[in-house]
């Protein structure tokens, strides 16, 4: 499988093991399976997300499965794979128990969007960045990604970041409020696992507060986002 978790007393840890982890439907389905199933377990109250590559967090879309798609002007394949992306970022953030990323290499394009539906993020300070390349690739953002950026990174960086395509390392990342701690790979799973651990929440007042607080992002995701997805754009 490629994605599994189980559970350490109330904290789901989930372990990504698909190579770089990018985005297809059969990594995001087994991700959303998963999730179903955490969120069905009345012992979890925090989740955690890593991934088993030494090197990378997430690498994002899965541009050599979607190329095909895109050169054999699939329109149906390709709406229903932003369809589906929306449905990993939306379930990400509407989850019920506390979310964290320990992000233990690159988190780039889609991989760094996702992180940041995340209630909190933890990053290796040795190795990796976390990066937006879209406008490197000539990617414009959805609505509901932007939505996430903003929800995760202070307004002028976040600008910076998407205009730029700059790459932040952990340190960074900590300066700008963008994830809580940054620490030695060594010691990241021990440390955000002592940080999940103090947190005993009762789910339905945290899903609760994630619907309000985050309202306007799953406008974007659920009614913004259908507009471009169905315009010229993805008409493929």
């Amino acid at each position: 499988m490629t994605v599994t978790y189980k559970m350490d007393g109330n904290t789901a840890i989930i372990t990504m093991d698909n190579g770089e982890n990018r985005f297809n439907p059969d990594f995001i389905q087994s991700f959303l399976d998963v999730l179903a199933e955490i969120e069905q377990n009345d012992q979890a109250r925090t989740m955690v997300v890593t991934s088993a590559h030494p090197k990378i967090f997430s690498n994002g879309i899965d541009l050599e499965w979607l190329a095909p798609i895109i050169q054999k002007k699939d329109g149906k394949t390709a709406k229903a794979f932003f369809y589906q992306l929306n449905q990993l970022f939306k379930k990400t953030l509407n989850m019920p128990i506390i979310t964290m990323a320990a992000i233990n290499g690159h988190a780039f394009a889609g991989g760094a969007i996702w992180a940041c539906a995340f209630d909190f993020r933890f990053m290796r300070t040795e190795r990796g960045y976390f990066c937006f390349p879209e406008v490197d690739l000539g990617i414009p953002f959805l609505p509901g990604m932007l939505a996430l950026l903003a929800k995760a990174i202070p307004r002028q960086k976040m600008e910076e970041m998407a205009l730029t395509g700059c790459r932040l390392t952990a340190e960074e990342c900590v300066q700008h409020n963008i994830v809580t701690q940054a620490c030695h790979t060594d010691k990241l799973m021990d440390t955000i696992l002592s940080y999940a651990r103090g947190i005993d929440k009762k789910p339905a007042v945290v899903r609760q507060m994630k619907l309000r607080m985050y309202q306007s992002i799953f406008h974007a995701l659920e009614v913004e986002d259908m507009n471009y997805i169905e315009s010229e754009i993805f008409n493929i």
